[in-house]
């Protein structure tokens, strides 16, 4: 990545942002993720400040409004209303997440593909894809997102002490046709016995003199056993059914460890996708529509994705417009198509790339009809206004990207692509182009040397300092042609000799 983004900045237009205030054409890119943006950090920073100016006196305002008394004509369930809400007990709004957003998938890909996933395939170590899922009265253990999540956090912190490292890794939060939550987690399974392989780590730490005193072995729960049995205790223990029927039911099908389906995260682009497919393709969209019990205020799921133990991995460089016009135009051709596997021809073919949406369809000679008159008169205008049945299909259409410039793509190889970019904008650039962007340089060295000086340059005058400016100069002109006998006026050019 930092070879790729050398190359790309060694040979970038001078034309390139020099200073001033605008958008600032950018291309970043990660081991899987290739983004185009038209950032402008001025604007940006001059919203911040304004949130800023603006956020005491909203919580001045919200403060007042909420620790009033009862107010004239306010009833005694919505003032118990407000004063929950003052002590925490309410939430603010009742607005409350019902599915999972275009814009969290989106977000979703981009980052799991900008992310650095050397520490989870270190060693050449084998991924593998965890489920764990809740048994069939899962609303009396789980009665609302909180609970989940607090779940899976208590499984977090039990993998740190029953195998000494954090878990690393990226999970997903989704749901079953009967409503139940279950998550998804793409790590690498740890060897060795619970607590013995703990020991073994903090041995290690001591002998490369990480810890001061020699560690001992510990208790931890379910002591001894391999991952999968103590995948399926621990979690059986988490969740905690009181049913003892439920418990044992949960307890020897709540889990599952696959590593066929965590050998297909191969590259960055391929995990992003992976966990986002149902999103794309809608395939299995139910997965991410929020159940009836949690649809009440507070009971949200949350974030419906997450990672730990890794970070992102990202390089930025700073483009020319022209550059950047051609590196989205380029990038809009490319991912019109995609590469696929013929299984009957046996090799790769490209086809256009399309996804999958729902469009509105009406019975035959029958079109939705919208008329802007309140009244309608006569038996034509009943038909007319007559309800329309309408049903829904699922279509696939042509996907453009980079419609407008920026946007993102995923990539198997991004750093790789960067670099053909590169070369291919290099390849592009006709000698003529190169000789202005060489008379451009030297324009730009200019303007940063005037930047240099904007101190020393008064930014604006008054009329009467132009005027005393104008006359100082005539006056120095007049000066010179006394001395030197030659008239101001053939000297410059102008009546006035300005």
């Amino acid at each position: 990545m930092d070879a790729a983004a050398a190359m790309l900045a060694d040979n970038v237009s001078p034309l390139a942002w020099q200073g001033w205030e605008g958008p600032r054409p950018r291309l970043i890119f990660g081991p899987g993720m290739v983004q185009l943006t038209l950032k402008d950090a001025t604007r940006w920073e001059r919203r911040l400040v304004r949130e800023q100016e603006a956020r005491p006196k909203g919580a001045a305002a919200l403060a007042a409004w909420l620790v009033e008394g009862q107010r004239d004509g306010e009833d005694e369930t919505d003032f118990e209303l407000r004063l929950g809400r003052v002590k925490g007990d309410i939430p603010l709004t009742e607005r409350e997440i019902t599915e999972w957003s275009r814009k969290s998938r989106a977000n979703m890909i981009k980052v799991l593909a900008s992310l650095d996933w050397s520490p989870l395939f270190a060693d050449f170590a084998l991924p593998a894809m965890t489920t764990l899922t809740y048994p069939g009265d899962w609303v009396t253990v789980a009665p609302d997102g909180k609970a989940a999540k607090k779940h899976l956090e208590t499984f977090f912190k039990r993998f740190e002490r029953a195998w000494g490292t954090e878990w690393v890794g990226v999970w997903k939060f989704e749901f079953q046709r009967r409503g139940a939550p279950h998550f998804h987690l793409l790590s690498v399974p740890p060897a060795g016995l619970s607590g013995d392989a703990a020991y073994e780590a903090r041995m290690a730490a001591y002998r490369r003199g990480e810890l001061a005193r020699k560690p001992r072995r510990r208790t931890v729960e379910n002591q001894g056993l391999g991952y999968k049995e103590w995948l399926s205790s621990t979690w059986a223990d988490i969740v905690a059914h009181p049913d003892p029927a439920e418990y044992a039911n949960h307890l020897m099908a709540g889990t599952n460890v696959n590593h066929q389906e965590g050998a297909k995260a191969s590259d960055p682009k391929r995990l992003s996708v992976y966990f986002a497919k149902h999103g794309s393709f809608k395939a299995k969209e139910y997965q991410h529509i929020v159940p009836e019990e949690w649809r009440e205020p507070g009971k949200g799921p949350g974030r419906f994705w997450g990672y730990r133990g890794v970070e992102k991995l990202t390089r930025d460089v700073e483009l020319a417009p022209a550059d950047f016009r051609f590196v989205a135009r380029t990038l809009r051709r490319l991912k019109a198509r995609v590469k696929v596997w013929d299984p009957k021809a046996r090799k790769h073919r490209w086809m256009k790339a399309t996804r999958v949406i729902e469009v509105n369809r009406y019975g035959q000679g029958q079109r939705p009809a919208y008329s802007g008159y309140s009244d309608v008169i006569g038996l034509a205008g009943a038909q007319y206004m007559e309800p329309v049945k309408v049903t829904r299909r699922r279509v696939r259409r042509p996907v453009t990207r980079f419609a407008r410039g920026s946007g993102f793509a995923v990539e198997n190889n991004a750093p790789e692509l960067v670099e053909t970019l590169t070369r291919a904008l290099l390849a592009c650039r006709g000698p003529e182009v190169r000789q202005v962007h060489r008379t451009e340089m030297v324009r730009q060295t200019v303007r940063r040397r005037r930047l240099a000086r904007a101190d020393e340059i008064p930014l604006s005058r008054t009329p009467d300092e132009w005027d005393r400016t104008r006359m100082a100069r005539q006056r120095a002109l007049q000066d010179l042609a006394a001395v030197t006998g030659v008239d101001p006026a053939e000297r410059s050019g102008g009546p006035d000799g300005t």
